[in-house]
């Protein structure tokens, strides 16, 4: 199958995954949206109540800012990966628990992550970030890129988190302001480019004709 193939299915088993609680109470699946060899991938903590309505990320106010930071640091929603560490919204927009996280980060988001092989992941809240720097707070680490396994992560505040508390927002702008220059760090440290990150999944279309298969 193909990454977009790959990508499809997942998000299919996502729409009808009982595997937690949150399924009960939910009244559609946000698998997550963007291209599948999107070089850099957002990460947020769980569905609110407008993404639990149109099974997409980030849709209600806290989207609206993202997309302006987006905007700010130059890159296009259409150009990035954004998802969540769950799937379904949790009840009241509580907190995802523990065992919410691994169930679905362990079935779902490693996949994805393997699939689209980002070459930056921003998390988007202490409960994204946790899965890839646990036991660190935010308040210290927020804007710092740092290699975690085979790719690059940098935690960021939630955007809700400025909507909450005013005095966070210079904080998150700042660290947006950062995406592009950090994206080329990683880019070079990988070396790799952007073009070439764009076509690690192209197909060739000179190659000698070959015996077709059904897949």
């Amino acid at each position: 199958m193909t990454a977009e193939e790959t990508l499809a299915q997942l998000a299919q088993e996502i729409m009808v995954c009982t595997k937690c609680a949150l399924h009960q109470e939910r009244k559609k699946a946000v698998p997550g949206e963007g291209p599948a060899t999107a070089e850099i991938m957002f990460i947020g903590e769980g569905p609110g109540f407008h993404e639990n309505e149109q099974g997409r990320p980030f849709v209600g106010a806290a989207g609206k800012f993202l997309d302006q930071l987006l905007e700010q640091a130059g890159v296009t929603r259409a150009e990035v990966w954004i998802g969540n560490v769950v799937k379904c919204r949790p009840p009241g927009n509580r907190d995802p628990l523990p065992d919410e996280i691994s169930m679905c980060c362990d079935t779902y988001l490693e996949n994805q992550i393997k699939v689209i092989n980002p070459s930056i992941i921003v998390t988007l809240g202490r409960f994204s970030m946790g899965k890839f720097v646990p036991g660190a707070k935010i308040s210290a680490i927020h804007g710092q890129m740092r290699k975690v396994g085979d790719r690059f992560v940098i935690p960021m505040f939630h955007p809700a988190a400025a909507l909450h508390q005013a005095a966070l927002k210079p904080a998150i702008l700042a660290d947006f302001a950062k995406l592009p220059e950090l994206l080329k760090e990683a880019r070079a440290a990988q070396g790799k480019s952007a073009v070439e990150k764009k076509m690690e999944e192209t197909p060739k279309q000179n190659d000698e004709p070959k015996q077709l298969s059904m897949f």
